[in-house]
């Protein structure tokens, strides 16, 4: 195309044969033509682009003649207007006429039709003046600006607009399928959106590229983040109700070398707190759990990765002990689910109202228990041993492998180990995994090293069956429904207790947990639900990392 607007230039007259020649020998260096003449000075902005919407067939506009009508400045979001460099002029013919300042941005129309439910047709600005205009008629809105054009759920915006209908349906579609988490990430292709759904990401969705930033910039909107900000992640809350059902979403956003990726959890409000009798413990774990509760003081501690379900295990174990002559404060990032009855406290860092922070204000407040969200630091740590030292029963939660880690974890944070062996008394390490389909799950005869991979003797199992997934309607071909909890849980005793006020090693604390049946594994959880036909080997063994040479020790 720049030969053709070379010549076109030439027999218009506007350009000489020389000049021509020496604009292209800038253009062989790395300039595209259009950047050539206006640098010799060879042909004014406004001609050059005249010429350039000619040879598109595209109508050329004259920003500086005339004002532009509010109410059509109002039928675009500033945001698309700023990011994709266009200002919408008028109303012709049924369509909406918008000024560009590139003819291969013809292809917004598509966007905008998409957006405002209405024919689009392009006109050619040179690009200074368009960028002018653009400043004349937004230069003063700023964030606030853009959430009045864009709309906002607190501001009652119309449930018409397309950006508006695709959020509200990808919210209705998560919750239709039970999904934990969304996912929009933007790549070259288009805009990918993933489910979490049981723990396993899902493809749902592949929208075109040009709508990322209008859908990012929504959501933001809706999560009260600052929309300008690209550069630097942030998080934000969104409050929604969906098919009658209010959900309090957490949004993180990160930026990426494709620009910013968004994941959002969803938390239903209006879903009833899972009792502790329904999480999924045996028999003899929820007795043992039990007892830990009814312990005066000490801490209990809830390890294991992100989104294995410690929040609530936590808050069924509050549930459990909500009653009128107990006093429950918590310090919560953030809170999840209201408990009524229970004080509970949001973190705010930005204020100074961290976890220690919290933590050291509920002493005076003469809880009965205390409910640490996470234990981050070395102050929150000491905090806590402090409180459960002095008679409060502390429940918080640590992010390690295993419940024998938990121990390791509080001395790498600079707890005194005499100060740990006193004051932990029992640790519950957690995973999730798929519960297989009841309506298709199949029963198999185990090889023998699949037993062994349970940590279970072949020749105990001769008559027993497990069970494998297989798939149909009721669970979307996938064989698995829902989730439930394995546990391993610790419980001190005084060998232990001795073993971390010397500083003893991972291997020896584990070692002597297993041999003085301290220590109930994971995997021997989920060896019971495996035979039970609750879950499958394959689940036990994606999150136990047992495989069949290792066995019950190593993976414990």
């Amino acid at each position: 195309m720049s030969q053709d607007l070379g010549e076109y230039l030439v027999a218009a007259g506007t350009l000489t044969e020389g000049d021509l020649r020496e604009a292209r020998s800038m253009e062989r260096s790395g300039q595209t033509l259009q950047d050539a003449l206006l640098r010799l000075g060879k042909v004014d902005e406004t001609t050059l682009f005249r010429a350039l919407a000619k040879l598109h067939g595209m109508p050329f506009v004259d920003l500086g003649k005339g004002r532009i009508a509010q109410e059509m400045l109002d039928r675009v979001p500033v945001e698309v207007v700023r990011d994709q460099g266009l200002l919408p002029l008028m109303e012709k013919g049924g369509r909406l006429v918008v000024a560009v300042d590139d003819p291969l941005k013809a292809i917004v129309a598509d966007q905008l039709q998409f957006l405002l439910g209405s024919e689009v047709a392009c006109a050619l600005a040179s690009p200074r003046a368009l960028a002018a205009a653009i400043a004349q008629y937004y230069g003063d809105l700023g964030e606030q600006g853009v959430a009045q054009v864009m709309g906002s759920p607190a501001d009652g915006d119309s449930d018409d607009a397309p950006i508006v209908r695709l959020v509200t349906r990808m919210f209705g579609d998560a919750l239709k399928v039970r999904a934990s988490d969304i996912h929009i990430e933007p790549g070259h292709a288009g805009v990918r959106i993933r489910f979490r759904v049981d723990g396993m990401l899902r493809d749902v969705a592949e929208h075109p590229v040009h709508l990322a930033s209008p859908l990012l910039s929504r959501l933001k909107i809706m999560a009260h983040m600052d929309i300008a900000e690209k550069r630097k992640p942030q998080d934000g809350r969104i409050g929604v109700r969906v098919s009658g059902r209010d959900l309090d979403v957490r949004v993180s956003v990160l930026p990426t070398g494709r620009g910013e990726t968004m994941v959002m959890r969803i938390l239903d409000r209006s879903a009833n707190l899972i009792p502790l009798s329904e999480l999924g413990f045996a028999p003899e774990d929820e007795a043992w759990f039990r007892s830990i509760l009814d312990r005066p003081n000490g801490i209990v501690l809830v390890t294991g990765p992100t989104g294995s379900g410690k929040t609530t295990t936590l808050y069924a174990a509050l549930s459990a002990l909500n009653r009128p002559d107990v006093k429950i404060i918590t310090a919560e990032d953030p809170v999840e689910y209201r408990i009524p009855g229970v004080n509970q406290v949001q973190v705010h860092n930005k204020v100074g109202l961290s976890f220690a922070r919290i933590l050291k204000a509920m002493l005076r407040c003469a809880p009965n228990v205390i409910l640490v969200g996470e234990t981050r630091d070395l102050e929150t740590a000491e905090t806590a041993i402090q409180a459960s030292l002095t008679g409060h029963l502390v429940f918080s939660t640590l992010h390690t492998n295993d419940a024998p880690s938990a121990l390791t974890r509080l001395m790498d944070l600079g707890i005194q180990p005499f100060l740990a062996s006193a004051s932990v008394q029992a640790i519950l390490a957690q995973r999730l995994v798929r519960r297989l389909c009841p309506e298709c799950k199949a029963a198999y005869q185990p090889e023998d090293e699949e037993w062994r991979a349970l940590g279970l003797a072949p020749r105990d199992h001769v008559a027993s069956r497990l069970y494998q997934p297989r798939g149909c309607r009721a669970c979307e071909g996938t064989g698995y429904r829902g989730r439930v909890a394995l546990y391993e849980r610790l419980e001190m005793d005084e060998a232990l207790r001795e073993l971390c006020f010397r500083r003893a090693s991972l291997e020896e604390l584990r070692a002597l947990a297993l041999h003085s049946g301290a220590l109930s594994p994971l995997v021997r959880d989920g060896a019971r639900k495996a035979l039970a036909g609750v879950t499958s080997l394959q689940e036990v063994l994606r999150v136990t990392r047992a495989t069949p040479s290792t066995g019950v020790e190593s993976s414990a």
